[in-house]
């Protein structure tokens, strides 16, 4: 039976993707299948968790169509990319079929692999966008030799069993390494599916006809809002670039999407639904990744950046509006959580963890603090695997289990998951470690600052405040109520 609910799964995706004329009647279907299938998870989800999901889903499946009508993308673009992403390793029945890659690994370390990982091969950037940390010189960044980012790749691939991996920066396609580049590594692992934080103003035509050849690369480019507000942080005529870039992906037919940092001087912005219908009815985006600016860093100028409890709430109700009625793929990394059951950090099995550019192994790319690195482990003849076993990341998934993410009987708050952001001080008192290190001077300084420590506690305290009704009566209130009738 599971063998033939997999091949009416795959047999629905290549119709949505290949015939127009029964297009619509291959999306009703494939919608029936996810429902039942994430309705089938088991009782370690909250009810209303599978309803998120199932929503983000299907919008994503009817992006995708609406892509597809419009021609932005090409059915044999997304014929190679739903080859590689909509296997086995990423179905709705994936929960039950048995890896052995990832059986090994739990045998060995306890617990299941992560899903994926986040990698930044290279500090280098083209832009000198405000506040950023990456470098615009390109040729004393800092960044990882080629060799050493492909073995990391490997272990993804062959130790975890992951078929996903993101790549960040810096700019990613500004990485050169030993005459090679990340094509390279594209090319090479092919059964992988690619994402890649980028903002833009590299990918031209050549590339975007590349990208479109192999299939299993989208890219996710940063925006700041409008023009302006793009323009304003990135540099004069980015945006004008940015545009150029999505012309050449949609001319391609390859899927891309947007990525954006929420602040508190773009919120109002992200409250308006005309800027995501430009963005998706008319640009062709077919997903939207949202991050709310995390302060690392002192002084009054990057506190004041964060969005408010009260801005958070709003884009909280922003998103189930756009998820549930307009039927937008959006997912922001905080609110958004009910998409991944809690936080996904620390290399909890079905999440991920980070890697920067000088090799540096960090649970989150918004929790800048690491024990080891990959070269040393590699001159040590150890592996990915052994830096997930570090008290840090240990400290860090048991935080995550005692917090309910698993269990549906003892939940906690949803909306609050981020143990940094949301769980401030005990994040620095039973979670960090004495041997972690900060990833820069920033991150080290803010340890040791009580104003800093003072913000954030207040900042958690208003939140729970504002949230914790709403995740009772949407999420356990409503789960009790239902499970009576």
């Amino acid at each position: 039976m599971k063998n033939v609910k997999q091949s009416i799964f795959k047999e629905a995706v290549n119709q949505v993707i290949s015939n127009k004329v029964i297009r619509g009647m291959a999306v009703k279907q494939l919608d029936k299948y996810l429902y039942s299938s994430l309705m089938d998870i088991g009782r370690q989800q909250l009810k209303q968790e599978k309803m998120d999901q199932y929503a983000f889903m299907t919008s994503i499946v009817d992006q995708v169509r609406r892509n597809l009508d419009k021609g932005f993308i090409k059915p044999g673009v997304m014929k190679k990319m739903a080859h590689v992403f909509v296997g086995d390793s990423y179905s709705p029945d994936r929960h039950k079929k048995i890896n052995p890659v990832r059986e090994a690994y739990k045998e060995k370390y306890g617990d299941y692999p992560p899903q994926f990982l986040v990698l930044s091969p290279g500090k280098g950037c083209n832009l000198h966008c405000t506040g950023c940390y990456a470098s615009a010189d390109s040729a004393i960044a800092e960044k990882l030799d080629f060799e050493t980012s492909r073995r990391i790749v490997r272990e993804a691939h062959d130790l975890f069993g992951s078929r996903f991996m993101t790549i960040s920066g810096g700019e990613p396609f500004l990485y050169k390494s030993e005459g090679k580049n990340l094509i390279d590594l594209f090319e090479e692992f092919n059964d992988m599916f690619f994402l890649v934080y980028t903002n833009g103003t590299l990918i031209t035509e050549g590339l975007a006809h590349k990208l479109a050849e192999l299939g299993n690369v989208t890219p996710a480019i940063s925006v700041e809002g409008w023009e302006e507000q793009t323009d304003q942080r990135r540099g004069k005529g980015v945006y004008h670039r940015i545009m150029k870039a999505m012309g050449h992906l949609r001319d391609a037919g390859v899927p891309f999407g947007v990525s954006l940092t929420a602040t508190s001087q773009n919120a109002e912005i992200l409250l308006e639904d005309d800027f995501y219908e430009h963005f998706f009815n008319e640009l062709g985006v077919s997903y939207m990744w949202q991050f709310q600016l995390m302060p690392i860093g002192r002084g009054k100028d990057v506190m004041d950046l964060m969005v408010t409890p009260e801005q958070r709430v709003k884009l909280y109700k922003q998103w189930v509006h756009l998820l549930e009625d307009k039927h937008f793929p959006i997912a922001d990394f905080w609110n958004s959580s009910s998409l991944s059951s809690g936080c996904i950090a620390y290399g909890r099995w079905n999440g991920y963890f980070y890697i920067d550019w000088n090799g540096n192994i960090m649970p989150c790319v918004f929790v800048p603090y690491h024990v080891d690195n990959v070269k040393d482990l590699y001159a040590n003849g150890k592996t990915l695997g052994d830096a997930l076993q570090s008290k840090m990341f240990k400290n860090g998934r048991k935080w995550q289990k005692d917090y309910g993410f698993e269990n549906p009987e003892n939940r906690n708050n949803i909306l609050m998951p981020c143990s940094i952001r949301d769980h401030y001080e005990n994040f620095k008192y039973n979670i960090l470690t004495p041997d972690a290190k900060g990833e820069d001077e920033e991150a080290e300084a803010v340890l040791h600052d009580p104003e800093y420590e003072k913000m954030m506690i207040e900042f958690d305290q208003q939140l729970q405040k504002l949230t914790k009704g709403i995740f009772k009566e949407k999420y356990l209130i409503k789960e009790l109520v239902e499970d009576e009738a």
